[in-house]
This record gives C-alpha cells, sequence and structure tokens, in this order.
C-alpha cells in the first residue's frame, strides 16, 4: 500500500535502502495497557480538527517520536518494520548456528546472512574481494571491450552505464522481452546533476569528495584519485544530462520504444549492442524496448568521445561504489558518510545485523519468507484480508457505476478492468527455487555477486517464456502492497497485515480506515493517470473516449494543483506532477473504503463512540495514524526530488480536505481551513 513496487502508497520496503527503525527510539506508552485501533494519547487535542487533522491525529505521537539517530525518517512504517525486523532476525539467527537439522534454503540463509555479518573477516580482506574485478577492468584493450564488461556488471554488481531487465511487452502483456533504460548514475536522480540551486551545488561537491575518498582507499593515491572523480563527474553528468526527468518516464508511452537488436544497434551504433548482448547469454534477445532513445543515443556518441582510460576510470568506480557497504570499516563508514549522513541525514549507520537481514531478504527473500510466514503469519489474517479486499472491490464497482463524467463505453471498460483484477495476499503460491544458487560463508562480495548472478539469469531465461503470473514483485515480510497494471494485479504482502493497519481486534471503523484504505488506494493505482493507459489484460492500449480522457484530466490537475501549492521545506514545493498517481490512488482508496464501510454497516445496530469518537472519525483517524512520521530536513529535500508519494502531513490533509465525507464527520463548515472549496475539490473516483 505504501511505497510500492511499479506504484503504491508510500511505505518503506524491508530490503529498501530507506532503512528500518531502531527499538530505542520506539514510542513508550505511558502505561502498559495495549490500544486496538486508535491510541488517545497520540492525539493533540489543542489542535482542531478542522484546522490541521493531521496534528489533531498525530501530534502527541509526533512529539514523543524525534527521528532516531540511525534514521532519516520516523513513522508508524517503521515502527511495523521494526518489529518484523526482530521477528526475522530470531530466523536468521537460528539459521546462521551451528548444528541441527536444516532445509536447503534454510542453510542458505543461515549461511548467507552469516557471511554477511562476519565483519572480522570483511577487516582483514579489505578491498581484496574486488581484485579480479579490478584486474577485468585493467585487462580491457579498446572501447570495443567496454560491452562486455558492461554485461558483467549488470549481471554480478553493479549497474554501470545503463539498466537491463526483463519484464511484459507494455504492448502485448502475455511476452516477456528485453528492455534497456537510462542509469550508470551514481547520484539518485538526473536533477542532482542538472539543477544549479545552492543544495544541488553542495550535493555535487560532497558527492566528488565521496568518490576521491572511495577510490583512494581502493588503492589510489590522493591526487590520482582526485583526478579520477572528476572524470567519474563529467562521464555521469554527460548521462545525466541526457535522461528523462521522473515526470517524463510517469508517461508508459514515453518509454515504449519496441525495437529489434538490428534497429537498436542502427540507433547507437557506437555501443557493440551484439557483444553486450553475448555477453550477459543472450546472443538473440528478441524484441528489445528502449525506454529512452535519445539517452542511448548519446551513450553511442560517448563511445567515441570518451577515452578508454576514462572509462577504465568510470567502471571501477561503480564496482567500488557498489561494494563499499560489505568491505572494510573505512569503505563502510565513508558509504554511509554520503549515502546516510550527506543524503538523508541519518546521524549514526544501522547495526550490521539488519543491514544483513536487508540483503538476505533483498536477495534470497523466498527463503526468508517461506520460513517467515510459517511462523508470523495466521491463515485467519489472509482470510480476513480477501474479505476486505472483495467488500472494497463492491464499493468501486457501485461508484464506479455513478461516475457522471464518464460515458457509458469507458465505464463499461473500467468495470471489466476492476473484475479482472487478480489479488495477491501474503505469500506466493509457489515459492522460488534456490537450488542452482551457491552460498557459503567465504567473502560476503562473493555471495552478493552470485545471488546478483542467480536473479539476472532468471530473469533473463523469462524471455520467449510465458508469462508466471504467479510471481511476486515483493518479499512476504515486506510493509509494503502495490498494484502492477502490467498483470492487472494487486499485491499485499503478509509484512503490512498488521496493526496499525490491520487489527484483528480493532473495530471495523479503524480497519476500513487503516487496510481498507490501502485496498481502496491499490485498486484506484488501475484507473490513476498512469494505471488508466493500461487495459483489463495489461496492455498498454486507450481504452477512453477522448471526452472521457479530457474529463478524467481536467479533474487531475485540479489534484496536481492543489499539492504543488503545498510546501514541503523552505520554499521549496511539493512535485504535483511527479506525485499525482498516488495523490489520486489516495483520495480514491479513502473515498472506496469510507463507502464500503457504511455498505458494512448497513442493516446493522448503530455503533457507540469509542473514547469519544465515531465510527466516521475513527476511520478518518485511522488513516491519520499510519501516516504518522518525523523527517530530517535532508529527508524531505531528498524526497521531493525522488519520491513519488507525497510526504505524510499531505497525504493526510489534502485528501481529506476533499472529502464531504469526512467535513460531515467533524462538523466542520465552509472557510475551515481542512475543508477546500467545492469548485477546487478534485472528485474522480
Amino acid at each position: 500500500m505504501m511505497s510500492i513496487h511499479r506504484r503504491c502508497t508510500g511505505a518503506i520496503l524491508l530490503a529498501a535502502a530507506l532503512a528500518a527503525v531502531p527499538l530505542f527510539a520506539q514510542h513508550i506508552p505511558a502505561n502498559p495497557e495495549t490500544y486496538h485501533g486508535i491510541d488517545p494519547r497520540n492525539i493533540d487535542k489543542t489542535v482542531s480538527p478542522g484546522t490541521d487533522f493531521y496534528r489533531f491525529a498525530d501530534g502527541g505521537w509526533l512529539a514523543a517520536n524525534p527521528v532516531p539517530a540511525e534514521y532519516s525518517r520516523w513513522g508508524s512504517f517503521n515502527e511495523l518494520i521494526e518489529k518484523n525486523m526482530r521477528d526475522l532476525h530470531s530466523i536468521l539467527d537460528a539459521a546462521a548456528a551451528p548444528g541441527g537439522t536444516k532445509t536447503a534454503n534454510v542453510q542458505k540463509i543461515g549461511d548467507f546472512y552469516a557471511s554477511a555479518m562476519d565483519s572480522e573477516a570483511a577487516e582483514r580482506e579489505g578491498v581484496s574481494p574486488l581484485a579480479d574485478e579490478f584486474s577485468r577492468i585493467a585487462a580491457i584493450t579498446s572501447v570495443s571491450g567496454l560491452p562486455a564488461e558492461v554485461a558483467h556488471h549488470h549481471v554480478t554488481l553493479a549497474n554501470s552505464l545503463f539498466g537491463f531487465y526483463v519484464n511484459q511487452d507494455p504492448k502485448n502483456s502475455t511476452q516477456e522481452i528485453a528492455q534497456v533504460r537510462q542509469g550508470g548514475l551514481g547520484l539518485p536522480d538526473r536533477d542532482y546533476y542538472t539543477k544549479d540551486d545552492d543544495h544541488s551545488r553542495e550535493i555535487r561537491a560532497q558527492y566528488l569528495a565521496h568518490i576521491r575518498k572511495l577510490l583512494e582507499l581502493a588503492g589510489g593515491d590522493a591526487a590520482a584519485a582526485a583526478a579520477n572523480a572528476k572524470t567519474v563527474m563529467e562521464i555521469e553528468t554527460r548521462l545525466a544530462r541526457a535522461s528523462m526527468t521522473r515526470v517524463e518516464q510517469r508517461d508508459p508511452n514515453a518509454t515504449y520504444h519496441r525495437m529489434t537488436l538490428g534497429e537498436l544497434s542502427d540507433l547507437a551504433p557506437g555501443f557493440g549492442w551484439k557483444a553486450y548482448f553475448a555477453a550477459i547469454g543472450k546472443p538473440s534477445p528478441g524484441p528489445i524496448n528502449v525506454e529512452q532513445p535519445a539517452f542511448f543515443k548519446e551513450v553511442s556518441a560517448m563511445m567515441n568521445d570518451v577515452t578508454l582510460a576514462d572509462w577504465k576510470t568510470y567502471l571501477r568506480w561503480h564496482v567500488v561504489n557498489a561494494a563499499a557497504p560489505w568491505l572494510s570499516s573505512a569503505f563502510v563508514a565513508e558509504s554511509f558518510h554520503f549515502n546516510g549522513e550527506v543524503m538523508t541525514g541519518a546521524k549514526q549507520i544501522q547495526p550490521r545485523w539488519k543491514r544483513a537481514l536487508e540483503a538476505t531478504d533483498r536477495n534470497m527473500g523466498d527463503a526468508l519468507g517461506m520460513q517467515y510466514v510459517k511462523r508470523f503469519f495466521p491463515p485467519s489474517a489472509k482470510a480476513r484480508a480477501m474479505e476486505m479486499v472483495e467488500n472494497l472491490r463492491a464499493a468501486f464497482k457501485e461508484r464506479l457505476k455513478t461516475r457522471e463524467w464518464m460515458g457509458d463505453d469507458t465505464k463499461s471498460k473500467a468495470l471489466d478492468k476492476l473484475s479482472a483484477f487478480r489479488v495477491k495476499i501474503g505469500y506466493p503460491e509457489k515459492w522460488r527455487d534456490y537450488s542452482s544458487l551457491t552460498i557459503d560463508r567465504g567473502p560476503f562480495i562473493a555471495n552478493l555477486m552470485r545471488a546478483s548472478e542467480f536473479e539476472f539469469k532468471r530473469h533473463l531465461d523469462k524471455i520467449g517464456q510465458p508469462v508466471d503470473r504467479t510471481e511476486w514483485g515483493m518479499t512476504p515480510p515486506t510493509v509494503n502492497a502495490y498494484y502492477n497494471p502490467q498483470l492487472n494485479e494487486i499485491v499485499f504482502p503478509a509484512g503490512i497485515l498488521q496493526p496499525p493497519f490491520f487489527d484483528p481486534e480493532a473495530d471495523d471503523a479503524v480497519n476500513y480506515g487503516g487496510m481498507g484504505a490501502v485496498i481502496g488506494h491499490e485498486m484506484t493505482h488501475g484507473f490513476d493517470d498512469e494505471g488508466n493507459k493500461f487495459d483489463s489484460d495489461g496492455n498498454l492500449k486507450d481504452w477512453w473516449t477522448p471526452v472521457d480522457r479530457n474529463a478524467f484530466d481536467a479533474r487531475a490537475h485540479r489534484l496536481e494543483q492543489q499539492y504543488s501549492d503545498c510546501v514541503v521545506i523552505d520554499t521549496i514545493h511539493e512535485n504535483g506532477k511527479l506525485t499525482l498517481g498516488e495523490n489520486i490512488a489516495d483520495l480514491g482508496g479513502l473515498t472506496i473504503a469510507f463507502a464500503a464501510l457504511k455498505k458494512s454497516e448497513a442493516g446493522k445496530p448503530a455503533v457507540a463512540p469509542i473514547d469519544g469518537f465515531t465510527p466516521e472519525q475513527r476511520f478518518f483517524l485511522a488513516w491519520a495514524q499510519i501516516w504518522r512520521a518525523n523527517y530530517r530536513d535532508q529527508e524531505l529535500r531528498r524526497r521531493v526530488i525522488l519520491d513519488p508519494h507525497a510526504i505524510s502531513a499531505l497525504r493526510v490533509n489534502c485528501p481529506l480536505s476533499d472529502m464531504p465525507e469526512f467535513q460531515h464527520a467533524f462538523g466542520l463548515k465552509e472557510g475551515d481551513a481542512m475543508v477546500r472549496p467545492e469548485s477546487l475539490r478534485a472528485n474522480i473516483w
């Protein structure tokens, strides 16, 4: 539900670099009683719900929970991730312990985790685990040898020069094809290289120092490392300037250019595409989707303009950068200094067990997830979640029928798409086979490279094969959810089906305002400004009439403007264009979930208020409580550039201010800050 796969609500993935959360900063109640649903101590009644509902609902929690040293953001997602990490920690400690009878998968996750935890070995080995990689780069004798080395990086460790992956053909969802996309940057986005504001210039200066430091640690003298850092920056800046913006990439039609290998070679003749595909193990890849043709034209030109020596420097840097978090302590410290302290504001690196756990989840997620669901995910949770999904689907169906701005033809196709949604809950129907993956307790970098090669080959083998519609894009312990437009599916891992999102002992209003709104959010993604470009079979195909498309766009534009008007920090505004899809999903998910709650209450006795709040009020409080979060300033700045989700306060206040249901629940009146003028409201789904 929250920060999701292709698109989702705004959470943090367990495996993501945004990290988990420390126990010491967890909110400790004033007394030991446990609340199911809304904890009234989190509410700040000095703030009016009509003035700032986010502060009203979460102000008590926000004041008691400053961001801990390890993190750049601390919120309800982090609290649940921390709980899941404790559960996973117990699994991995047992798997890594000597002795006992273990399955092959348990032995492998235990060995992988133990290898990652062996800091003493990492200290002894220093940069030596990369010796073979450095030798490979040094042995390149001409620019024509670069494609094979780039291919080796893609298979094993680093995302140098561009990205390669295998996925469904956007316009033929039954076919898996090769796809190439812009990439090759060390900073998170092109904007860090192209913007000329003070903050961007400072980040670039810090990044240059970071490159220099790591290259020096890897064996270069100070002067050479400084010169090489400038070379890397020049190459990456040129790649960045040729890259599409994140907003431009939100249009799936703009990133679809199906070509043959010959056509790609004609488009970018300077790069040896045949050598590249031969080196990855697919000399005849079939059709290829080239997401950004202009980017690859620039790559082609750079093959002629950049010297071989400079390319070697660039490749060496990307190997060091990818491996640094798992080398000796000097590398780890420098990697955290830049990627943590500078970029996000985090003050302290996570303990090694958390980093090792995340790496295990990221690389052997099904093997770890199988053990997780056996111990921590009861069948009753899956059944209850499925029941809620179908209730939400029924409510959405009723609302679709009443959308007066949609014509009958478009409405009929929308209903067909909703009916065709595939639902995945908890964990996969079939688990991934890791039998061909070799894991030992030697250098962790070697395990990482073998795991990367295993996963790369697994994807490569999909080309030309039927689409596996049972595959998941998240691991079972992940605190998140997603909608995949090409499979037309909504997916809810076991990790998120817990409080505060879903609590079997809480009242219906809380569960519909939490997990129900999450489910509605993912459903709405099928009809946001990106998802609605895919049909019920997952094909990129326009099924809208021009009149209905224009009507949708006009409503979506209101929402875009609403968020763009909001300041995130200092004078920096939210990017309403980048966050539009998630904002549509938040508003739609809340609206649908509220309708489902009211539908579930029909014919039943009225529910009495709890802690002074009616069911309707508790529904909206539940939505607010799942978004409670404190941020560091650096993290806010980073998210405005990178995150397709709005910050927490806006995810609460903006959609609620558009909803008359919220206005009525709290007795608000026109003119209140939390009541958006009716003429400006974005009434879409």
